[in-house]
């Protein structure tokens, strides 16, 4: 600002804006859905791409797990949907029942088709 290249700030309504972006927030809770009590107790994942520009080997995904109740999350970059299951979801759930000592009890995703008909954790294909 001092060498002219962008305009000076408008300051003078600041509080204004303070006070608007204070009355946009929520603090609402969606009625009947409580948090998990204990790590791993259920995990939320979902898979976003392709991405017009690719990492630097190649991947156009990636796949993310959050445990509700810590908010702890996991990404991995992919190449293909595919994978998610036979990939990622295998390798990141041997990862944190080993770390934490404790097994999933539940996933939960967008719906998306990513994991549908594939794996039960039993070796048996579930809808």
């Amino acid at each position: 600002m001092s060498d002219e290249i962008l305009d000076p700030l408008d300051l003078s309504n600041f509080e204004v804006c303070v006070e608007y972006i204070k009355g946009k927030q929520t603090n609402i809770r969606k009625l009947g859905v409580e948090r998990a009590k204990d790590v791993l107790e259920l995990v939320h994942t979902d898979i976003c791409g392709p991405f017009p520009t690719t990492s630097w080997n190649g991947q156009q995904y990636f796949i993310m797990f959050i445990d509700d109740y810590s908010r702890y999350g996991y990404l991995y970059l992919i190449h293909e949907k595919f994978q998610s299951l036979d990939v990622f979801f295998k390798t990141f759930k041997v990862e944190v029942e080993l770390q934490l000592g404790k097994k999933i009890k539940a996933i939960k995703s967008d719906r998306g088709g990513e994991y549908y008909l594939r794996y039960d954790g039993l070796g048996e294909q579930r809808p």
